[in-house]
């Protein structure tokens, strides 16, 4: 009993943290954290990025976003990336604008120069030769150095993922899925660390492939037994490449249930169109990415409501909420997928909250004010 009234409480605590003004009539109903990752905003911005209201007024996107009832941002961390964008400099400036609005921060490190997700997890090149100790180190003082100058400026992290899509470890091949022990003390030195600058911040650990009830099971049983130490379990969703909504939600309910732990959804999004804005080819290509959906502003708020329901479903409250990623990476030139290729596009755009006007879309709404 006194672990499930912990949880609830965890869960309460988080919802708690939002803003007073965030609870209005409008939102009654609405999950805790209605969330948008918007990493690649700081760079848009650089290069010339729009943003617009529904009505074609210009303004600032994190404004935009919050106007249309978003009340968290996801924000992630390389450690030394190419272009010099997605490093501390720019999660400091980005969460004092966030917090200036009243919205929530989520801090999502990925422990490397670029991408981190199940294919890859690849060191920074500054810690490539270190021995195991001083990579686990590394991992702890990078953490605490971030978050420690995000509480110095008030802008203190509400909750900090240590790694992202770790379905295969993290810190290739030192923390890599076969050996736990190693995985468990890096994972371990980013809670610690996170910590040690905020009792108060909650910390996710994050897989891809949602609904893989298998996957889920065997890595947070594995991370138990090796005394893992988190808060909150954090999933992406992208219903086109990880399977059906229904077995989405079965999975949500189960690992709720089963380790007594919040879920939320730190990353899913979905197409409006089927169009290019970038002369980049786009990821997802089909008029149809997932039965019944259609790539348009319309399919993309239905699919977005549909996930937003099922996290609402998990009972015990313990559906957190939802991000969309990368909101506001539209069809900028310049802001491609690569840090290391100016020239690159993001084949993302079409999956933006944003579209191809600079408008605001009307799925935001969809999912923040149900």
């Amino acid at each position: 009993m006194r672990k499930i009234l912990a949880v609830l409480l965890c869960a309460a605590a988080l919802a708690a943290g939002q803003p007073a003004h965030a609870a209005t009539g409008h939102d009654r109903g609405a999950l805790p954290i209605r969330g948008a990752d918007v990493s690649s905003l700081a760079k848009s911005e650089a290069l010339g990025g729009v943003y617009r209201h529904p009505d074609g007024r210009r303004g600032d996107a994190l404004a935009i976003l919050r106007s249309a009832g978003l009340n968290y941002v996801r924000l992630k961390v390389w450690v030394n990336p190419a272009d010099g964008y997605n490093t501390k400099t720019q999660v400091l400036a980005l969460a004092k604008r966030a917090k200036a609005r009243g919205m929530g921060l989520l801090v999502d490190f990925h422990y490397s120069d670029g991408w981190a997700d199940p294919g890859k997890q690849n060191k920074p090149a500054a810690w490539s030769a270190l021995p195991f100790e001083e990579l686990r180190q590394a991992v702890y003082d990078h953490t605490h150095d971030v978050l420690s100058a995000l509480k110095a400026q008030g802008t203190r992290a509400d909750m900090v993922q240590i790694g992202n899509e770790l379905n295969g470890g993290l810190l290739w091949p030192d923390g890599r899925w076969d050996n736990w022990p190693n995985l468990a003390a890096l994972l371990n030195a980013g809670h610690d660390a996170a910590k040690a600058v905020s009792r108060s911040t909650k910390v996710v650990l994050h897989l891809a492939d949602g609904a893989d009830n298998g996957l889920y099971r065997w890595w947070f049983d594995s991370a138990a037994a090796n005394g893992v130490r988190h808060d909150v379990i954090g999933l992406s969703y992208y219903s086109f490449w990880h399977g059906t909504l229904e077995a989405f939600r079965a999975n949500l309910h189960d690992v709720a249930a089963r380790y007594r732990r919040p879920v939320v959804v730190v990353e899913t999004a979905y197409p409006f169109t089927t169009a290019d804005d970038d002369g980049w080819e786009n990821i997802i290509t089909s008029a149809e990415p997932y039965p019944g959906y259609p790539a348009t502003p319309e399919g993309q708020a239905a699919m977005m409501r549909d996930v937003a329901d099922a996290v609402r479903s998990v009972p015990g409250g313990l559906g957190l909420g939802v991000f969309y990623w990368e909101a506001t990476w539209t069809g900028v030139p310049g802001n491609g997928w690569d840090p290391a290729d100016p020239s690159s596009g993001n084949g993302w755009e079409n999956q933006a909250l944003f579209g191809f006007d600079d408008r605001l879309l009307p799925t935001v709404r969809t999912f923040a004010r149900r």
